[in-house]
């Protein structure tokens, strides 16, 4: 691991594969650090011939935390949405666009294949649609487009969502127990759910970095920077869309709209799959992403 100048932000990365091989750039989601990649992912894809780099949005993990920075309340946002006001926000998804092109600057990596889950799936989009020429080819995982109109999550995962956990330092357990009721609530139900696997990550994640304002901050970005559908039909790569057909948290319609937004773009729906990525799953998705870095641009692009 390691840290890089990105404007005025630190970003911290790892790196695996022959650093001559062709990139696949992975970001991350909502509140999540680099290590929800796992490492048998990555190796798996550099198994396939890739380099691949995974990374610390800012505000999670081991980059920058915007700490000075105010964390809207959730009502804040919603009242600001409704109204049709874009809330006054630190940062917006754009700006997190601009890390990731920053880091592949700094490691003189001139093209790349984007793949972003979740919050990281319209990072990813938002770079395939600024900088064309940078990105080989998109795959989009369990995101969406920030269309109002979509369907929301399930009422009850949002609140778990928004439910601020025990402090880990001061009650392990309690930050366990509420952590492990949510991402078995999230779980791909169709696959089974390794909770001693859950907790070692929970507990590897929280000894990096422990940031919870930065999950509001995040939040917001997304939150400000709104329906996201113009800027996709400019992108001209190679695009997969993948989404879990039993998603509680982003609805399969938010996969759909994302592929209907993208010119050629591909919808893969996994039955079974919820809004976590399984090891069980790893072969699927990883041969599915391999199989787009491989597509020809669509004609009508």
């Amino acid at each position: 691991m390691a840290l890089l100048k990105v404007r005025e932000t630190s970003i911290n990365y790892d790196s695996f594969g022959d650093e001559n091989a062709e990139a696949i750039l992975l970001i991350a989601g909502l509140g999540d650090q680099m290590i929800r990649w796992t490492v048998p992912f990555c190796e798996s894809l550099v198994a396939r011939g890739f380099r691949v780099i995974r990374f610390d949005n800012r505000d999670a993990g081991k980059s920058t935390h915007f700490t000075d920075a105010p964390v809207l309340s959730f009502s804040d946002l919603a009242n600001a949405i409704a109204s049709g006001r874009k809330p006054e926000v630190p940062y917006t998804l754009d700006d997190l666009v601009e890390d990731a092109m920053g880091l592949l600057d700094a490691l003189m990596i001139g093209q790349a294949h984007v793949v972003g889950r979740s919050m990281g799936g319209m990072v990813a989009q938002l770079m395939a649609s600024k900088y064309p020429e940078r990105v080989l080819s998109l795959t989009s995982i369990m995101s969406s487009t920030g269309n109002p109109n979509l369907p929301p999550a399930a009422s009850d995962v949002m609140g778990m969502l928004t439910k601020q956990a025990p402090h880990p330092f001061e009650d392990e357990a309690g930050f366990l127990e509420h952590n492990l009721a949510f991402a078995r609530r999230i779980a791909s139900p169709g696959f089974p759910f390794d909770e001693k696997a859950h907790r070692t990550f929970m507990l590897e994640a929280v000894s990096r970095a422990y940031n919870p304002a930065g999950f509001g901050r995040q939040i917001a970005a997304i939150a400000a920077t709104g329906d996201i559908r113009p800027q996709l039909a400019r992108i001209v790569a190679p695009t997969l869309v993948v989404h879990g057909a039993d998603d509680p948290l982003i609805h399969p319609a938010c996969g759909k709209d994302t592929a209907a937004s993208i010119p050629g773009a591909e919808f893969m729906l996994i039955c079974g799959m919820g809004h976590d990525l399984p090891a069980a799953l790893y072969p699927t998705v990883i041969e599915a992403i391999d199989g787009n870095t491989r597509r020809q641009v669509c004609e009508c692009q």
